[in-house]
């Protein structure tokens, strides 16, 4: 069979988060090593920036479109085919540990299958493989919601518990005020033991049921850390890490507040109205912050936050290699680093994510570290990829041909015969109604390293709005081209290429069902 595989994939961490990719605060010694020894993207994207359409797409391989799952609260199908189901049915052992996110968070009446397991504990549904996983153990955002994290928390140490950030803020806005030392918003300095944070148990779980396989079975195991997605709650006691006050602030931040709006104007008016606190546009923002009153410090603190949690991903990785290495199977293990989107930590004074598509969210950190077997020469790609093309790569591993229901194709760069997958750009689409009445539809294409954005009539839009910007010239994108009469031959090729490339709209389209 093919060689073993592990799959490690953060929430919400910046492409810069790294020090491969030229990050200068966070320490990650083991991605970066990885990445030293294997195969660096330098443009890869998620086809969604929000978490339950890109995890689907992960699981699925397929564009939006066709698994179905549009924005958050959409619950993928449960006869969705994934690739998890694929390896299984191949003889491989499969098991995922942390976030899975492929159905609602907010399910109080216990509907989908991952809820009902995180509550009852159980590790599988029903005695069968759950989308193609034998195992499973959640973990979300904290000590809430219903995930086997929170119940082992409330068994073994509920006076814990407390000392997370209330994850249900992001809806019911029980604490708006923000918190740590700035006052900023869903930070929280947490008292909790570095030990029993939900990074390091999900690193433990993962060895657990590594440590219980046969020397000889072929896996594929998905390592899924919550972090560095908000609440910014990490240990207190690692606060040491990154003092905020010593940080600089980051590059697409603009202190100068006039400079700040005259860059949001530039843009889809949805931008400035949410910056100015007359839009909500995304479930998981506080609905009654107001992006125009982040301060510098505030800046500063929630980056700090974020970066910690990155060292400590970062040490747990390093924790499951090392017991990896134990049983002897580091010659024969592929791995792949990922994140399911981006955060703008601060970039045109605004946090979070939502219907925004420039580098903040798009351009994610992948790292593909193929066997040492595989006897690869180390390299960088600049092409674009997709997070569609890592179920096909997956199947490449295991020796497994691609099922034609994938829509990606396998990573290049892995020193296999790479031809054929020529394509005209890289895809990210957004639809979302949010139950104040707001209505964003949006299409990105990435290509000759352009980014081009249009956006459809909506609650925000005319229909002949949109967004381009030469990444080379302007790598923060704050000089909008779309209107520019020299670049218009650009934009209609790209144009173009979007619409070659899209797939067309299911219909009718899955219902939401719940806000997360």
């Amino acid at each position: 069979m093919g060689r073993r595989i592990l799959f490690v994939t953060t929430d919400q961490q910046r492409y810069d988060a790294l020090g491969c990719n030229g990050g200068k605060v966070a320490r990650t010694p083991v991605v970066d090593s990885l990445a030293a020894s294997g195969i660096r993207y330098e443009r890869a994207h998620p086809q969604n920036v929000v978490c339950m359409p890109s995890r689907a797409t992960m699981l699925t391989g397929q564009h939006i479109r066709n698994h179905g799952v549009w924005m958050n609260g959409v619950p993928l199908p449960a006869d969705a085919p994934t690739v998890a189901g694929v390896l299984h049915e191949a003889g491989y052992r499969t098991g995922l540990f942390g976030k899975a996110h492929f159905e609602p968070f907010l399910d109080p009446f216990l509907r989908f299958p991952e809820n009902r397991m995180g509550v009852s504990g159980a590790t599988h549904d029903e005695g069968r493989p759950h989308r193609g996983f034998e195992q499973m153990e959640f973990a979300g955002h904290g000590a809430a919601g219903l995930v086997h994290y929170g119940g082992w928390l409330r068994d073994n140490h509920p006076e814990h518990m407390a000392g997370y950030f209330p994850v249900l803020d992001m809806t019911l806005e029980v604490n708006p005020e923000g918190g740590g030392d700035t006052g900023a918003p869903q930070v929280k300095h947490n008292p909790i033991p570095r030990g029993m944070y939900h990074t390091d148990w999900v690193a433990d779980r993962a060895i657990s049921w590594l440590d219980g396989l046969d020397g000889d079975d072929d896996w594929f195991c998905w390592l899924s850390f919550p972090d560095p997605h908000h609440p910014w709650n990490p240990p207190s006691s690692e606060l040491h890490r990154v003092p905020w006050r010593d940080i600089d602030l980051p590059a697409g931040y603009q202190e100068d507040p006039e400079e700040r709006e005259r860059i949001l104007d530039s843009k889809a008016p949805h931008w400035r109205r949410w910056y100015d606190g007359n839009l909500v546009s995304n479930y998981e923002a506080p609905s009654k912050w107001v992006p125009a009153t982040l301060t510098a410090d505030q800046v500063r603190e929630v980056n700090a936050m974020a970066h910690i949690q990155n060292e400590l991903i970062d040490e747990a990785l390093g924790k499951v290699l090392s017991a990896i290495d134990g049983r002897g199977w580091e010659d024969d293990l592929d791995i792949i680093y990922t994140t399911d989107h981006g955060e703008f930590q601060g970039d045109y004074g605004l946090l979070f994510k939502g219907p925004y598509h420039v580098d903040s969210l798009m351009r994610l950190p992948l790292i593909w570290r193929p066997a040492p077997s595989a006897t690869l020469i180390p390299r960088v790609v600049t092409e674009p990829v997709g997070l569609l093309d890592l179920a096909p790569t997956f199947c490449r591993i295991a020796g497994i041909e691609v099922p034609d229901w994938m829509d990606g194709v396998p990573l290049p760069g892995s020193g296999a015969d790479d031809s054929g997958h020529e394509r005209a750009g890289v895809i990210t689409e957004w639809d979302s109604l949010h139950p104040n009445g707001t209505e964003v539809h949006m299409q990105s294409i990435f290509a000759n390293q352009m980014l081009c954005t249009r956006y459809e009539a909506g609650t925000c839009h005319s229909g002949n709005e949109g967004e381009l910007y030469d990444i080379v010239e302007d790598p923060h994108q704050q000089v909008n081209l779309w209107d520019d009469p020299a670049r218009a031959a650009t934009r209609t090729d790209l144009l173009e290429a979007l619409d070659e490339t899209l797939p067309a709209r299911a219909e009718p389209q899955l219902a939401v069902e719940a806000a997360v």
